[in-house]
């Protein structure tokens, strides 16, 4: 009997799965793989906040990263070595970090560091908040970490 239902699909019998079933099928997958994906990030960040303690700021803050960065389709391991050059020379990976004469501020160096507001309202203080933002403006203004950090290293600025 299941046999006769597995022709029947296959040669489009009653069991068969129309386009429209076929397209809803294949939004709720997209959908849940994309749940999957902040659930997974949820996840790190919660690891990285319980670590925050042991790790310093710097290190944690720099796992915070690693784990945001899944979101932009950028590989951790080639992309990161770039992101983490970039910030180091730029704040150290220091969220208080501040350009006293330019008025850059934060991880990323936004400038004003305002501009940081639309990632959220906490963005003096928030590391996430920052990473969020540099991440973003990495990624449309330079398309990766390396193509900004490539552009650093030509121009002295990003």
């Amino acid at each position: 009997m299941i046999a006769l239902g597995v022709a029947a699909a296959v040669v489009g019998g009653p069991m068969a799965v129309s386009p429209a079933e076929g397209a809803v099928a294949e939004a709720r997958r997209t959908v849940t793989v994309g749940a999957q994906k902040k659930i997974h990030e949820k996840r790190a960040l919660k690891r990285i906040h319980v670590k925050q303690r042991k790790l310093g700021r710097k290190q944690a803050n720099k796992l915070l990263a690693k784990a945001m960065m899944a979101r932009h389709g950028w590989r951790q391991a080639t992309q990161f070595r770039c992101l983490d050059q970039l910030w180091t020379r730029e704040s150290g990976w220091n969220e208080h970090s501040h350009n006293a004469s330019s008025g850059a501020h934060g991880i990323p160096q936004a400038l004003p560091g305002s501009k940081m507001a639309g990632a959220g309202p906490n963005w003096r203080s928030n590391p996430r908040t920052q990473i969020k933002w540099g991440l973003r403006y990495v990624k449309h203004r330079y398309g990766s970490p390396c193509a900004a950090w490539g552009h650093f290293q030509a121009t002295g600025w990003y």
